[in-house]
C-alpha cells in the first residue's frame, strides 16, 4: 500500500517545488518507487505528458527526479493565467474552458473528485507520493472549497509538513502565525515543520528553531542552507527570472523582451547556463539592447494582447532596427506567431474576435484555433544535421510563403518558417535549446562556443539536491510521519 506525506508552505516562491524534487530523488536514491503530485497548479509554464496532456513544469521536473515519464495524474488541475482576472483552466491534462478568479472560486470544490481519482490512480504505482501545496494554507480566505492546500490533505487524510522561507525574514511569524490562523482540524495534519533557504551559520538560528517548536508544538524536520544550484534547474515563476538572467555569462547578448503573459520560460535555461551567453530579460520600459545579437520571443499565454503589450513598450521599432542592423531573432510558440503578417482569431479564444497586425518579419499568417496542440516531437536542424527534441504546446495554425523556407525536420515533414535572408527564424517548437547538439550548432553560428552538456547538468543538480536533503532534513521522520494512501 502507497504512503503519502504533503508539503506546504507559508507562502508562494517558498521553495516547495524544488525541495519536493530533492525529496523524491533521495528517497528513489533509497529504492522507494515514488511519484510527485500537486493537486492544483497555476502556472504558464507547462509541460506536455507520455499520455498526450500538459501539467506544471515543476512536476514534470519532479518526475524526472523520480525517474519517471511526467502524467496527466501528477497535476490534474492546472490554471494558466490569461488576463489579470482569468485563467484557461486545464483539467487531467486537458483544457475544459476559461474562468475568472471569482467563477473559479465558487466551483473549484467541484473539480475535488477528479483530483482524488487521479491520487488514488497513482497510488497504485508506487510506495510513496510527495505531495505539493500551493500558495498557503494560512490564506483563510480561499479556504472554502479548497482543493489545493489543507482541503486536500484533509480529503485524502494525508499529514503535512509546513516549510517556511527564512530568506525573506519574519519566518518565525510565518510558522507560528499560520498555526494561529487555521482552524483544530486542519492543525491536526501538520506533524512538523522545516525552514528553507538558510544563508550562514545555521546554529545562530537554534533558538529560533526551538522557539517555533515550543510555541506550535510541532518537531523541527531541519534548517535547510541555501542550495546555490538550484539556478540550475527550471524555475516555475516569472518572477526568478530576471535575477537568473544577471547570474548569466558574457559574450553573445540575447535579449528576451518580458511581455506579462511570458510562457514555456524555461526554454531560457539551457542558455542562461552557457558561459558564453549573456542572456538579458528586458523589462518594461527599457529599450532592447542595442548591442543584441540575438532577440528571442518566447511563448506567451497570450498573444494578441502580448503583441499589443510589446509594441507599446516600442520593442517593436527595436527589433525592426535590430534586424537592419544584421541582428538575428527567433520566435518561439507565441512569439514566432508575433512575427508574423497577421494574427485571427475569428473565435475570440484570447478576447474580442478580430484580426491583428503581427511585426511583419516573417511571411507568414496565424489564425487561432480552440483545438490545442500537445506533442511530444523528435527531429532534426537542417543547416547543421543536429538533432534535437521538444514538444508543442498551442492553439493556432501558421501558414504562408515563409513556411517554404523551413529549418527543422520532424520525421519526413520539414518545419518552422525562415525570412529569406535567414536571419529571422520562427518555430512551435519548445525545449529546443535543451538539446545539446542543437544548441551548440546553433550559438556556434552566432559566434559562440556551448560547452554545457544541459541534460547532465540537470540530473548532477538533481542529484546533489538529493544529498542536499539527506544532509539537512529528517527524511526519516518524513517517511514515518506519511500515512497509508485508503
Amino acid at each position: 500500500m502507497a504512503k503519502a506525506i504533503m508539503i506546504q508552505g507559508t507562502g508562494s516562491n517558498v521553495g516547495k517545488s524544488m525541495i519536493v524534487a530533492g525529496i523524491l530523488r533521495a528517497c528513489r536514491a533509497r529504492g522507494l518507487n515514488v511519484r510527485p503530485f500537486k493537486p492544483q497548479n497555476m502556472s504558464n509554464n507547462a509541460a506536455v505528458t507520455s499520455d498526450g496532456g500538459e501539467i506544471g513544469r515543476a512536476q514534470a521536473l519532479q518526475a524526472r527526479a523520480s525517474g519517471v515519464p511526467p502524467h496527466t495524474d501528477m497535476n490534474p488541475v492546472l490554471l494558466k493565467p490569461q488576463t489579470s482576472t482569468g485563467a484557461q483552466v486545464i483539467v487531467q491534462g486537458q483544457v475544459v474552458g476559461t474562468q475568472e478568479a471569482r467563477a473559479f472560486g465558487r466551483n473549484k470544490d467541484t473539480l475535488m473528485p477528479r483530483v482524488l481519482e487521479s491520487f488514488h490512480r497513482l497510488a497504485t504505482q508506487c510506495d510513496l507520493i510527495v505531495i505539493e501545496g500551493a500558495g498557503s494554507p494560512a490564506e483563510t480566505n480561499l479556504r472554502a472549497g479548497d482543493i489545493a492546500n489543507m482541503g486536500f490533505a484533509r480529503a485524502a487524510n494525508v499529514p503535512v509538513i509546513l516549510m517556511g522561507d527564512i530568506d525573506r525574514g519574519g519566518v518565525i511569524a510565518q510558522i507560528v502565525g499560520t498555526q494561529a490562523v487555521l482552524d483544530a482540524d486542519d492543525n491536526a495534519m501538520i506533524k512538523g515543520f522545516c525552514v528553507n533557504k538558510f544563508r550562514g551559520d545555521r546554529s545562530l538560528f537554534d533558538s529560533g528553531r526551538d522557539d517555533i517548536a515550543a510555541r506550535t508544538g510541532w518537531p523541527s524536520l531541519g534548517v535547510l542552507p541555501w542550495f546555490t544550484p538550484a539556478a540550475r534547474l527550471p524555475a516555475e515563476d516569472v518572477m526568478d527570472l530576471p535575477a537568473r538572467a544577471r547570474s548569466g555569462g558574457s559574450g553573445l547578448v540575447i535579449a528576451v523582451p518580458q511581455l506579462p503573459r511570458i510562457a514555456n520560460f524555461d526554454d531560457l535555461d539551457p542558455l542562461l547556463a552557457e558561459p558564453s551567453v549573456d542572456l538579458r530579460m528586458i523589462t518594461q520600459g527599457t529599450p532592447l539592447p542595442a548591442d543584441a545579437d540575438l532577440v528571442l520571443l518566447v511563448g506567451s499565454k497570450s498573444t494578441i494582447s502580448d503583441l499589443a503589450e510589446l509594441k507599446s513598450a516600442g520593442w517593436d521599432i527595436d527589433i525592426a532596427a535590430h534586424i537592419r542592423r544584421g541582428g538575428h531573432v527567433m520566435g518561439l510558440c507565441g512569439g514566432y506567431q508575433m512575427l508574423g503578417k497577421t494574427i485571427s482569431d475569428p473565435e475570440g479564444i484570447e478576447g474580442p474576435a478580430g484580426t491583428v497586425d503581427g511585426l511583419g518579419h516573417l511571411d507568414v499568417h496565424t489564425i487561432l484555433e480552440p483545438v490545442k496542440n500537445l506533442s511530444l516531437r523528435l527531429g532534426t536542424h537542417l543547416e547543421s544535421g543536429a538533432e534535437l527534441s521538444g514538444y508543442e504546446i498551442h492553439m493556432g495554425k501558421t501558414t504562408g510563403p515563409d513556411c517554404a523556407h523551413p529549418w527543422l525536420r520532424f520525421g519526413a515533414d520539414d518545419d518552422g518558417a525562415a525570412s529569406r535572408n535567414g536571419r529571422v527564424l520562427g518555430c512551435y517548437l519548445h525545449g529546443i535549446f535543451a538539446s545539446d547538439m542543437f544548441r551548440s550548432a546553433y550559438l556556434a553560428a552566432l559566434g559562440a562556443p556551448s560547452s554545457v552538456l544541459f541534460e547532465d547538468q540537470v540530473e548532477e543538480t538533481l542529484d546533489a539536491l538529493a544529498a542536499h536533503i539527506e544532509s539537512y532534513f529528517d527524511l526519516d521522520a518524513l517517511l514515518a510521519a506519511a500515512a497509508e494512501v485508503r
